[in-house]
Order: structure tokens, then sequence, then C-alpha cells
């Protein structure tokens, strides 16, 4: 998958009285526009082409994006009056050049793996696919209702239903034809006239993902954004008390003595989505003192890392201070040293634009040192630092 339009036209009626100057997908979420967060999860997943298709206040959109970000390519679908979702992936699809477009929604983020999608979506042969995500209250959406062959076989509108179950996490793979080889009118509901008519008739799959969703279209859920999402790029983390238990009085020397914490390997896979850079910085001041030598320490990394590649995450690199406390070395946590290594290391780096993850004070003041935000992981939870998870599996769950 190359190409995917956005739907970013809406009014954004329930948040006005918040969002007032700008589209409802330009909602700045800590100071970024929500749009920001879209594109940057499609260019990870390989998307070089975005049809914005736009409305009110479209210039908004225009003026901030132009025809590019980043590496990707924008081209503008601008409604001049209303045409609902149906109408607008109708106009949209006339500025695609593939056969199988991504669709979604500009104000709902959901953190689906696109590649797994879009293996989903040929290997059904479909006419259309709906990632789903499963809830605890369907209420607030409908639901969707899937068969064991995970094709869908009915839905029920919002309100009606109530419970668990599945609802339309506003991201579709589909054909053009689905669209453009029908008589359908100008303006038209996607939901009421595609999806909910043709299903039983048509080849429509769902496929349920449990990644993280969030709606900003209503303002408890946008005010839910700003304390979850993290407009960061490179995540620094401890070594020690956050990916292996920590040994009380002693130091970890070799391999058999590392042991991961739970769910710290399923946390980093999918803090490798959610980051472009995640590095290590470890004091190891075991090595000063002759406990044990650096090649016992990249012993023990080697076998770290292989571990948590075959889980599916990644660590970019990692640095590491052997100094005693006593020398106050600048390589030492909490000096920034092994913050200055990484950014000459990777110059595009912007502590600004970083976060500093770890259970010490040492931890939070190297990240404060180094102008990161600073996370806390703390089973009380009752410090105060820019935010505070109990773990690493629950930072990497909310973290987007």
């Amino acid at each position: 998958m190359k190409e995917a339009i956005i739907l970013a036209g809406g009014f954004g009626t329930r948040l006005k009285h918040i969002v007032s100057d700008v589209p409802k997908p330009m909602a700045t979420i800590n100071g970024t526009p929500f749009l920001v967060f879209l594109l940057k999860k499609l260019q990870t997943a390989g998307i070089e082409h975005i049809i914005f298709s736009t409305g009110y206040l479209h210039e908004k959109i225009e003026e901030y994006f132009g025809r590019r970000f980043e590496n990707l390519q924008i081209t503008y679908s601008q409604e001049t009056e209303p045409l609902f979702t149906g109408g607008a992936i109708k106009l949209a699809l006339q500025k695609a050049d593939t056969e199988d477009v991504l669709v979604l929604n500009g104000d709902t983020l959901f953190d689906t793996d696109f590649g797994r999608f879009e293996r989903f979506y040929f290997e059904k042969k479909c006419h259309l696919a709906v990632a789903l995500r499963k809830v605890e209250d369907t209420s607030r959406y409908g639901s969707v209702q899937i068969d064991g062959n995970a094709k869908i076989v009915g839905f029920a509108e919002k309100n009606a239903s109530a419970g668990e179950g599945f609802i339309n996490g506003g991201i579709y793979i589909l054909n053009k034809k689905l669209i453009t080889k029908q008589t359908l009118p100008e303006k038209f509901s996607f939901e009421k006239e595609i999806l909910e008519k043709r299903y039983l008739t048509d080849n429509f799959f769902g496929l349920p993902f449990d990644d993280y969703f969030i709606d900003i279209g209503v303002p408890e859920d946008y005010a839910k954004a700003q304390k979850e999402i993290l407009n960061d790029e490179a995540l620094f983390l401890d070594r020690d008390g956050v990916i292996n238990r920590q040994i009380i009085g002693g130091y970890v020397t070799k391999p058999e003595e590392f042991e991961f914490l739970p769910d710290v390997l399923q946390a980093l896979r999918i803090l490798a989505k959610k980051f472009k850079y995640i590095f290590v910085v470890t004091n190891q001041q075991g090595i000063g003192k002759g406990i044990f030598t650096e090649d016992d320490l990249t012993e023990i990394h080697r076998f770290m890392l292989a571990e948590i590649e075959k889980a599916g995450g990644r660590i970019d690199k990692i640095y590491f201070s052997p100094h005693l406390e006593s020398e106050n070395n600048i390589n030492r946590k909490p000096n920034i040293g092994m913050a200055l290594q990484a950014k000459r290391d990777f110059p595009d780096i912007d502590f600004s634009h970083s976060v500093m993850l770890g259970d010490s004070t040492g931890d939070m003041l190297f990240g404060k040192n180094a102008g990161m935000k600073t996370v806390f992981l703390s089973k009380e939870c009752n410090l105060s630092y820019d935010k505070t998870f109990r773990n690493l599996l629950e930072f990497a769950e909310n973290a987007s």
C-alpha cells in the first residue's frame, strides 16, 4: 500500500467550544496538530502519497502541510460543500493512482499494524477490509459482527447495543471499483450506503486489533489525548529495574543472571512501532569496581538484544558508563554525557521531543538536565514527574 486518503473535512461540532479556529483533525495535542501523528504512523508503514479530503477550514491544513510532509507527497481533494463520508471518499479516489487504497478518519488514532492489515486484505480477496477494535461498551459507536472467517455479517446502531464488542475503527482498505464503478449520488454516507447495505453481497471482512485507539471527536477524549499521546521521537531507557530485574546490592555480571521483567519484551515490541529511536543508557560502575569487565557487559547486551529482536522489538544503541559514582564523570547519570553521545551518533535527535524513562531519581535528573520529558516507573505512582506508569508495558500501551 502506497496511498492513503485521510478524511479531514468534518466540522467538529462537539469540539466547537474548545477548538473553533481549525478543522477538528488539526486540533493540537500537546502543541502538535493531531494530523501530524497520523502522518508519522503512515510514513513508518511505508505510505508515500497522502490524499487529504478537506472541507471546513481546508486552508488551515493546506497552509500547515503544503505539498509535502517529511517523505510524504500530499494532494488535496477539497469539498466545496459537504459530501458526507461516501461523497468525500468518491471525490478523493479521483486523485489516487493505485487500485487499492487505505482510508482513515482524520480524527481517530488507531495504532494498527498496517502490514498485517494489508496482508489480511489480499489474503481474503476483500472488496473492503475494516480495522475493528474491541471495546467494553459499544453503545457510543455501534458494533460490527463478524463470523469465524472474519467476514462481516451484521451491524448494530449506536445506543442500540451495549456491552463488549467490536467497533468500526475508522480504517479501511478498499478497491477503487467498490465506489467508482457503482452508480452513487454525489453526496452519500459511506457507512450507510456501502458498509451497512452491501456487506451481504460483497466480500467485506473485519480484522480485530487490540492496539491503542482514541477518537478525539468528543471533549473528554480530546482531553484524554493530551495526557496519553506523546509528541516524541526518541526514547531513552534505563536498564536495571526497567528492562531487567535489578539485583539488589549486586550486579548482573553474565547473561545467565540477566532476567527480563514481566511483559518487557511485549512492551518493547509495541514501542518499536512508536518511536523513531530507542536507546538504553545505563550506569555500570561494577566495571569500575573490577567486579566484571566491558567484555562481560558486551556478552550480556548481546544476549539482551537477541531476545528483544526475537520478540519483535529493537534497541538502536546502548550507551553505558563504567565510572564510579565518586568520579562524577560527565558520562555517568545524572550527568548527560550519554545523551550527548547519542546526539553525536544520531544528529537529528531533538531532546525536547525525547523521553527519558527510568526508575530512579538519577534517571529523572538525567532526562531533565538534557531537556527531555521524564517518565517515572513506580508501583505507587505517587511521584510528580511529566508522566508516571507502573511498568514498561503500561507506558507502551499508552504512548503514541
